[in-house]
């Protein structure tokens, strides 16, 4: 099973094994890792599962689509590479993913 690798603002590192078929936002809470909320379930409302994927790693994972840029355009901490990880279905093919996690959800 593949492991993905969250990094809180402060560089505290947090495993957590890839589970397919769920997104990085239930994985996380799942996990029961800071910094990662999913207020909304996973609607994409609210942007408490905000991530910003390592950039080696984009291609691999995809960028934000419509529905993520609406909710990301309004948080003052996106970056290129920010998506929602309540959007982000998990693949086995991304072990060893990284994730930072902004700030403001610490």
């Amino acid at each position: 099973m593949g492991v993905v690798t969250f990094v809180s603002y402060d560089g505290e590192k947090y495993e957590a094994p890839l589970d397919e078929g769920r997104s990085l936002m239930q994985v996380a809470v799942d996990n029961m890792l800071p910094g990662i909320d999913g207020d909304c379930g996973g609607e994409a409302a609210c942007g408490t599962c905000h991530v910003i994927v390592d950039p080696q790693w984009s291609e691999k994972v995809g960028l934000s689509g419509p529905v993520e840029e609406e909710m990301l355009s309004m948080n003052p901490e996106r970056q290129p590479t920010s998506r929602l990880s309540c959007q982000m279905a998990v693949s086995q093919e991304w072990d060893g993913l990284v994730v930072q996690l902004p700030e403001f959800q610490i």
